[in-house]
């Protein structure tokens, strides 16, 4: 019969390349990826069946998402990895515990969805181990949240393991998301090609039918089947294809009613339950309609008219849109009957969550012991870790709920799920439901805290201040359990905007609270104050991620680099180890941060990468901007204009609107050392000068003071020099540490008496020693063309081949070329040095990296969970690697990379 199968032939006409476009121009052991998109019936589905024809001694995996499951946490990767479940055992016993708990094979919940997308990843290269492997999910969009996310996570990662991964998703259509995957828009069909899937009818006819379709494949068969005689005869009327064309879903699932209409009515019931069920469990759907009085010979009609398909005790629909037909086309009263019957059937199978779904999909009002159901559901989906889930079922509860407490619990909960699962944007919706004035203060404060998850995640950080700031107000008598968390996270807020007014008005609210007190006296005058309550924080436990994330700012901002990577570190650990897995990119972000502080720019540009990555799967716009701006700092260095001004542009685009100070400051500031190191002082001037007005404080513009002297210096207007050198002496000696005191020695040596400029720059050398290699590289060279303009050649050339050497090691071209130029000025060797004409030099970021964790003793499971590859591609990267650096073992590879 007619059916997603019949559109074969123009899948094959129109779109056959899709396939060879993956898995022929793959070459042999390489992965691919594509997702197939298009509207409803426009040959998806021909195409993935296409592939699988042509999948000769390739193994097919391949799932269909269905509609009615989208709520069931990893069904969708149960469904695609049965048959190969025994490969589970082989996987790290982590990785396969997680996917254990996420299948309910275990007791366990899922702790972190994390380890369930590694062992994805892992074991996609397992079944493909003894030959390539094609991997088919269909109707991606009816998949569940979590399966989708899993999938497509490995799919984002896979490089040379023999997988191919087909996608299919129709346009339009209210479900799941997928995201980060090269796309291919399937289109519909011209005439000719059109005229031969219809072809035997009138050429008015077919021309009548192609117009309508709009070049839809499964349109044009659907639509010419429900012709009657008389039509396909040329007798066409306005009831059936009118002139001005409707959408085409609609039309499509007339066409179905039509189809089904004539089926008996017991034959009718059946398919309605069927449509209505969410196992594809062909004995539940009996035992359901056998409560309303129909049995498994009323089956029969259906599957002769090809609707539904039987294998087994599996019952299928051959296509959405024959399920969405049956059951839409039924009135209210017989699909509220069919879930209840289902939620009887379900009740006898022990499977409660879904009976809770059928019960609410048969409630007509507020029914309490409905949406208590849904509530343990949302209890039961928290410990699975499908917060995505719990979100949908706390909202459903609350639709059920008549009293006005209950109902707006129920909405913070599902708005607080719906931020857990990074889906920062959408727990505003349930959030604008909740009924005001809310009587319970801890409900108010929880539903301040999603308020601000929005706002600080897609609006304005000052906003996510203000209402986290005004809920500890007003809730602070009746629970002061809470100010703590709200005043912390509102703090945060003032820090992502920049603005120290405000930092400093939330920490003088509670300056006995331990994590205000930092900024309190950092703020409000009293450093030593501030920097006492810094050392006792540290030394207490920390609560909670906030608190973690927090005493790491702290120690980035008063200059503390190594003491703030430890931290970092630390928190980036603990998020990884507990599945607090929407904190780590912010956590990464914070490492990043200390990592460039250090010099350690191949290190920061690799997190980076990881980091916005994981902030771009989970949708968190805010961090991404963050994270862009980060990753241009080491670009600037390198001097990739092209690539700074990419990531600088697209930071800016979301910064600038929202009041993102923070994030503004750190992307013109990378623009700036761009411009510094290009040589155009001016212009960084300029763009520097911006940055610093963004966060206004001093404390706050600390990091790019030096850089700002430099390029006023270079600029010739020594008189915009001077404050910033002042500001970041007086800081220095404050907080104390060796790294803000070289950077200050420096600046004095710039614009303070020539008589006293060599004093600084011996003095700031000293104090870089151990600290950040670029920065010592940067005093060295202004050291050196200062020696060279006193004609004092033999002393500037040492300097000047120190600050050559340091910046061929880190890749600063620019600041390299400066250096040998100053370096021939001086009569010095100019020539191309080991390191900058090295082997490393030949390898990808990715390759790097992977080297790097490779010497120092990590497997390829461990190198592949800490940067989400998988180990197939780890080994893929070494075997590329090893050639280009002239070693054949890892134990050549450390001693190469210690020399």
């Amino acid at each position: 019969m007619h059916g997603k199968s019949g559109v074969g032939r123009a899948g094959a006409v129109r779109g056959a390349g899709a396939d060879r476009a993956v898995a022929r121009g793959c070459p042999p052991g390489a992965s691919r990826v594509l997702l197939v998109h298009g509207e409803a019936g426009i040959g998806k589905t021909a195409l993935l069946d296409h592939a699988a024809e042509q999948a000769h001694g390739v193994r097919v995996l391949r799932v269909e998402g269905i509609e009615s499951e989208m709520e069931m946490a990893f069904g969708g990767l149960h469904q695609l990895f049965l048959p190969v479940m025994d490969l589970v055992d082989a996987l790290p016993e982590p990785q396969a515990a997680a996917l254990r708990s996420a299948f309910g094979l275990s007791g366990e919940g899922v702790r972190d969805r994390f380890s369930v997308g590694l062992a994805v990843l892992t074991l996609l290269p397992e079944v493909a181990a003894d030959g390539p492997l094609l991997c088919l999910v269909d109707d991606a969009q009816w998949l569940d949240q979590p399966s989708v996310d899993m999938l497509a996570f490995a799919a984002r990662r896979l490089r040379a393991e023999g997988v191919v991964m087909l996608f299919a998703v129709r346009d339009g259509a209210p479900g799941t998301a997928v995201k980060g995957l090269p796309r291919l828009l399937v289109e519909g069909l011209d005439r000719g090609d059109a005229a031969e899937l219809v072809a035997g009818l009138p050429p008015y006819v077919v021309d009548r039918v192609i117009e309508e379709a709009r070049g839809n494949p499964l349109a044009l068969i659907e639509l010419s089947a429900a012709l009657t005689p008389a039509q396909r005869a040329g007798r066409l009327g306005p009831s059936v294809l009118p002139d001005a064309a409707a959408g085409l879903p609609s039309r499509l699932q007339d066409g179905f009613l039509e189809q089904i209409r004539p089926l008996p009515k017991a034959a009718q019931l059946v398919l309605l339950v069927a449509a209505a069920d969410d196992t594809g469990d062909l004995t539940v759907v009996l035992r359901a309609a056998g409560g309303l009085g129909a049995a498994v010979e009323d089956l029969e009609p259906a599957e002769r008219a090809g609707f539904v398909l039987l294998s087994g005790e599996a019952l299928r629909f051959r296509h959405p849109l024959v399920r969405y037909a049956a059951y839409q086309g039924a009135p209210l009263a017989r699909r509220i009957a069919a879930h209840r019957a289902l939620a009887g059937a379900l009740g006898e199978a022990g499977q409660a969550h879904r009976r809770a779904w059928h019960l609410a999909a048969a409630s007509t009002g507020p029914d309490e012991t409905v949406a208590e159901e849904l509530e343990r559901v949302a209890d039961w989906a928290d410990s699975r870790q499908a917060m995505a889930l719990a979100s949908a079922a706390y909202e459903r509860a609350a639709r059920l709920t008549a009293d006005p407490r209950s109902r707006a619990r129920r909405l913070v909960s599902a708005a607080q799920r719906a931020a857990d699962a990074g889906q920062d944007e959408r727990c505003g919706a349930p959030a604008d439901q909740v009924p005001l004035p809310l009587e319970d203060a801890g409900v108010a404060a929880s539903f301040a805290r999603a308020r601000a998850v929005v706002e600080l995640g897609y609006r304005r950080p000052r906003a996510a201040a203000r209402i986290l700031v005004d809920s500890a107000d007003l809730t602070g008598v009746e629970r002061p359990d809470m100010t703590a968390s709200l005043l912390t996270d509102a703090v945060h807020a003032a820090f992502c905007a920049g603005d120290a007014a405000l930092i400093g008005e939330i920490a003088l609210r509670s300056p006995a609270l331990p994590v205000l007190a930092v900024p309190a006296g950092l703020f409000g005058g009293d450093v030593p104050g501030g920097l006492e309550a810094l050392r006792a924080l540290v030394d207490a436990p920390a609560d909670g991620v906030m608190d973690r994330l927090m005493i790491r700012i702290y120690l980035q901002l008063t200059g503390d680099h190594p003491a703030a990577r430890e931290a970092a570190a630390a928190v980036v650990a603990h998020c990884r180890d507990q599945g607090v897995s929407g904190w780590l990119p912010t956590a990464l972000h914070l490492l990043v941060q200390t990592e460039l502080s250090l010099g350690h720019h191949e290190e920061a540009s690799a997190r980076a990468a990881e980091a916005l990555q994981l902030a771009e799967y989970y949708d968190l716009a805010h961090r991404a901007a963050h994270l862009r701006a980060a990753l241009a700092m080491p670009a600037a260095v390198r001097g990739e204009e092209e690539r700074v001004r990419t990531l600088t542009g697209e930071a800016l685009e979301y910064t600038r609107p929202r009041g993102v100070g923070r994030g503004t400051a750190d992307a013109l500031w990378a623009r700036g050392v761009l411009e510094l190191g290009l040589g155009r002082a001016d212009t960084a001037l300029e763009r520097l000068e911006a940055a610093g007005k963004e966060v206004g404080h001093p404390l706050l513009r600390l990091p790019l003071l030096p850089d700002v002297v430099e390029a006023a210096v270079r600029a010739a207007r020594p008189e915009r020099a001077s404050e910033a050198a002042r500001a970041l002496g007086e800081w220095a000696t404050a907080l104390g540490q060796d790294a803000l005191a070289a950077s200050a020695r420096r600046c004095l040596a710039l614009t303070g008496p020539d008589g006293e400029a060599e004093g600084h720059f011996i003095a700031a050398l000293a104090l870089h020693e151990g600290g950040s290699d670029y920065d010592r590289a940067r005093t060295a060279l202004l050291y050196g063309e200062w020696l060279r303009r006193l004609r004092r050649q033999i002393d500037a050339r040492d300097q000047l081949r120190a600050a050559l050497d340091g910046f061929e090691r880190l890749g600063a071209r620019p600041w390299a070329d400066r250096a040998r130029t100053e370096l021939g000025a001086a009569g010095g060797e100019t020539g191309l040095t080991v390191h900058e004409d090295g082997p490393i030099s030949l390898l990808s970021p990715q390759e790097r990296e992977v080297v790097r964790l490779a010497a120092a003793g990590a497997s390829n499971r461990e190198i592949g969970a800490q940067l989400f590859l998988s180990p197939r591609t780890v080994g893929h990267h070494l075997y590329r690697a090893f050639p280009k650096l002239g070693v054949t073992s890892r134990t050549e590879l450390a001693d190469l990379l210690a020399s």
